[in-house]
């Protein structure tokens, strides 16, 4: 018999590996002061291009006011206990109203947490004659969902819809045998590569395959579409998104998330997500906080504007210097070169220190090996001098990349 720590003593795993080297660098650093385009790490300011505030929401003057009134009337903790059992208020109910009209679906469940939500939904709505198909490169949330799943799932390739019809047909002809049905998921945008999931293309294929389609747009909500309620919108598919997720943890600048659907649906998922049954409620101060954010960003598209203004001056920059984007086609913005992980830390220590520059640096098993991913958020909150000032950064450690730039 061995000691199940024995492993532990042996290997770190693929990122642990990389701990002494990396850890306060690109690994667990530590960023400083109210959420912003610029921060502080290690004692000096920098450009942030490292959290989801997408809209600059965060700190607005009007959400830290409703804030602070509920911690002065409600506490810190208000409400204790998962919903059912004592967690339910009329702002959370409220709020699930407001969302569910915000992205044109029946009905909506706020939750506590985004990641957890998502894995649980998954392993609330499948039983062992279900199959899932899914993207390969879904994040991790979703994968964790999967693992849950004690039927049969398939991966397809990356947004390829060859890939993606050849595994609905495997999946079909198991449920023809088991009686069970076909949960199709994927990502609005995907968070690392910047890419639209293709809804509409997977949206086509109903007709021809029933199933049903679970949306992760937590990097779409708020972003994508004219309205800005999500990719669904952007690509005219919204009606046919029969599950709807997003986290409240990127454009809402909050904790918590929601899942949006047919009425049925959701009651469903109400009444047997354990995660929500056996969790405690969203607090008072996330749910209030978001349906300011949520008011703020329904009567003015000036924040996502603004957005959209600094991602394509950013994109387009780093672009003319020479640097791969790879297929992004929303506000996320990856820097893709060759190289291992202590190179590049290097690279970005310098970008940070000389530069004053901070970004997120994003090694395998997130991407494939031999490759690091310079991931960029860009937010409402930047200004065009953060912008040259971070592109005057990445000009400079082009020219020490060398033959490492992945073109």
């Amino acid at each position: 018999m061995n000691d199940i720590f024995e492993k532990i003593e042996k290997h770190d795993g693929p990122i642990g590996q990389w701990a002494n080297d990396g850890e306060g660098s690109f690994m667990f650093p530590e960023l400083e002061g109210n959420l912003s385009n610029k921060m502080t790490y290690n004692g000096k300011e920098v450009v942030n291009w490292s959290i989801n505030d997408y809209l600059g929401l965060a700190n607005h003057p009007d959400v830290t006011e409703v804030e602070i009134q509920v911690t002065k009337k409600w506490g810190g903790v208000y409400p204790m206990g998962s919903r059912m059992m004592s967690g339910d208020t009329s702002y959370h109910r409220k709020l699930e109203k407001k969302l569910a009209s915000f992205v044109k679906k029946e009905a909506a469940l706020v939750t506590n947490f985004g990641y957890q939500t998502m894995f649980s939904c998954i392993d609330t709505l499948v039983n062992r004659k279900d199959v899932i198909v899914y993207d390969i490169d879904c994040h991790a949330c979703i994968i964790d969902g999967v693992r849950l799943h004690i039927g049969k799932r398939f991966t397809y390739k990356h947004n390829d819809m060859t890939s993606f019809e050849k595994n609905l047909k495997r999946a079909q002809q198991i449920t023809q045998k088991t009686g069970g049905g076909i949960l199709v998921i994927t990502e609005g945008v995907f968070g690392m590569q910047g890419e639209q999931g293709k809804l509409k293309e997977i949206v086509s294929l109903k007709k021809d395959y029933d199933f049903r389609l679970l949306v992760d747009d937590a990097h779409g909500f708020g972003t994508m579409g004219s309205s800005g309620y999500g990719t669904g919108e952007e690509q005219g598919v919204q009606d046919a998104i029969d599950i709807y997720f997003s986290t409240l943890g990127k454009s809402m600048s909050c904790v918590g998330g929601f899942l949006a659907g047919k009425k049925e649906v959701i009651k469903y998922l109400k009444y047997n997500m354990r995660s929500q049954i056996f969790g405690r409620s969203l607090g008072l101060i996330s749910v209030k906080g978001t349906l300011k954010r949520l008011e703020i960003i329904q009567n003015s598209t000036e924040y996502k504007d603004r957005l959209w203004k600094n991602a394509r001056m950013l994109q387009s920059g780093l672009k003319k210097i020479g640097f791969n984007l790879g297929k992004t086609n929303s506000c996320v913005t990856p820097v893709y070169i060759k190289g291992d992980p202590l190179y590049t830390s290097r690279l970005v220590q310098e970008m940070r220190k000389e530069h004053h520059v901070f970004c997120s640096m994003v090694i395998y098993p997130v991407v494939p090996k031999d490759i690091i991913l310079l991931r960029l958020i860009p937010t409402a909150n930047h200004t065009i001098k953060d912008i040259e000032q971070t592109l005057n950064a990445f000009s400079d450690i082009k020219n020490k990349i060398g033959c490492k730039l992945l073109v």
